[in-house]
């Protein structure tokens, strides 16, 4: 929504205004100018990254139109799956999580939370980290070292997606001026057509250069800016996933463990801690 609103600014007001001081539109459509910049951008945007950064790309816009997926109610969600796995834990015993880790697609637990249980890669990694205790794992900081070396290799490969998409936009203006070089070229070819056609052409030229600044000032840069901060409100609830289960590992009740997960949120997604509080006194008991 915001994306479609900012778009809409960004380009009404440039092309609102270069009407209102009398422009016309049709001297803007330079398709063949288009194509020089955006062909040699994305051919650039596919010189310089990895297959994996490419499809990463790809993939990402969907992100950058929705922004992150994860919400107040996706976080009291997680944080009540928290709850669950610790209070079984604690009343049973480490290993009463084995059925539950080894297999979470059948897992009674994790099905009471469907938001939760239909993120792969949220599940994945608490089940990973729970399946350590299963096997033994008492270590709370050396764990908690591994689960920040996982986290941190997670946050660089967003940003190598994210800093691809700005390193394009980065090269849209340069990409600009050589359109608008060759457009020139192109006129000095034809330097005995009258000046009404030689303005034409030399108008058709610098769009080229407002294109490419355009592109990448008013599209591209603040789409890889987007994205950026998308992951990082996202990588938020990985963190707050590892805040309680260490907090769990070095032995506090789970009350105190999920409040510990809480506070590591921001102030837009974080609930209460009477909302909390509400929530898991309704939560079925563990089976």
């Amino acid at each position: 929504m915001f994306f479609i609103i900012g778009f809409v600014v960004v380009f009404g007001s440039v092309l609102g205004g270069f009407v209102a001081l009398g422009g016309h539109l049709d001297v803007l459509w330079q398709p063949f100018e288009f194509v020089i910049i955006g062909g040699s951008a994305i051919g650039q945007f596919v010189i310089g990254n990895p297959k994996s950064v490419i499809s990463g790309v790809a993939g990402s816009f969907g992100k950058i139109l929705k922004g992150t997926k994860y919400n107040k109610d996706s976080y009291l969600e997680l944080l009540s799956v928290l709850y669950s796995v610790f209070r079984l834990a604690k009343s049973k015993g480490d290993l009463a999580l084995e059925s539950h880790v080894e297999k979470p697609e059948d897992s009674s637990l994790f099905s009471k939370f469907p938001g939760f249980a239909d993120d792969h890669h949220a599940v994945e990694f608490l089940c990973d980290y729970l399946r350590l205790l299963t096997l033994g794992a008492s270590t709370s900081h050396e764990v908690e070292a591994v689960m920040d070396q996982e986290l941190e290799t997670h946050h660089a490969e967003d940003h190598l997606i994210a800093h691809a998409m700005d390193d394009m936009g980065q090269a849209f203006p340069a990409l600009g001026i050589v359109a608008a070089v060759l457009g020139v070229i192109h006129t000095m070819g034809s330097i005995t057509e009258p000046p009404e056609v030689l303005g034409h052409l030399i108008g058709g030229a610098l769009v080229g250069t407002f294109f490419g600044i355009l592109i990448s000032y008013g599209l591209v840069s603040p789409m890889a800016s987007s994205l950026g901060k998308t992951f990082a409100a996202d990588s938020k609830y990985m963190e707050c996933i590892k805040v309680g289960v260490v907090a769990h590992m070095q032995g506090y009740a789970p009350q105190v463990s999920v409040e510990f997960a809480r506070k590591v949120l921001g102030s837009d997604v974080r609930p209460s801690f009477a909302e909390v509080e509400e929530q898991i006194q309704n939560i079925p008991p563990d089976t």
